[in-house]
């Protein structure tokens, strides 16, 4: 993986790549979604309308960002373009009580379905290009995690 192309001075590969996170020589999904814990206890903390602002701008600027970084670099979806991991991770912990044990199996789950993409998340990764195809399949695969999560609330498995 060609890291060399990136431009940290320009603002949107800096978002991009989760403010260098994604950089990282292992594993930079996993660190680009490290990313989202302050963004996600800060706008809790702010409440749900804010959070939900913060989510939709931060979809729709990634949209943007992440078509121009992969684009800049002339590869679609380059690994180190993470900033999809911080919307996808912040929607998993969206209307979840926030504590360090919530945060750590919202996080399993959103990496294990971002990772694995089961149907109908590979098959829009495949098929969706550009700045919305990169945000896209996380977004998708925030949606079981946050349902999972859910569950265990609702059922009372996790506090």
């Amino acid at each position: 993986m060609n890291n060399n192309k990136f431009q940290l001075g320009r603002w949107q590969h800096l978002l991009a790549l989760g403010f260098g996170a994604g950089l990282a020589p292992r594993a930079p999904g996993t660190f680009g979604t490290l990313v989202a814990i302050p963004f996600i206890i800060a706008f809790a903390a702010l409440g749900t309308v804010w959070y939900l602002a913060f989510l939709l701008l931060g979809t729709l600027l990634g949209i943007y960002i992440c078509g121009k970084t992969a684009k800049d670099v002339g590869e679609h979806d380059h690994g180190a373009i993470v900033w999809d991991e911080v919307i996808g991770f912040a929607l998993t912990m969206l209307l979840v009580p926030l504590s360090v044990q919530s945060l750590l199996v919202g996080f399993l789950l959103f990496r294990l379905f971002d990772i694995v993409k089961p149907w109908p998340i590979g098959w829009f990764d495949l098929r969706v290009h550009g700045g919305l195809g990169i945000m896209l399949d996380d977004i998708l695969a925030a949606v079981p995690a946050w349902l999972i999560l859910q569950l265990l609330f609702y059922y009372q498995l996790l506090s």
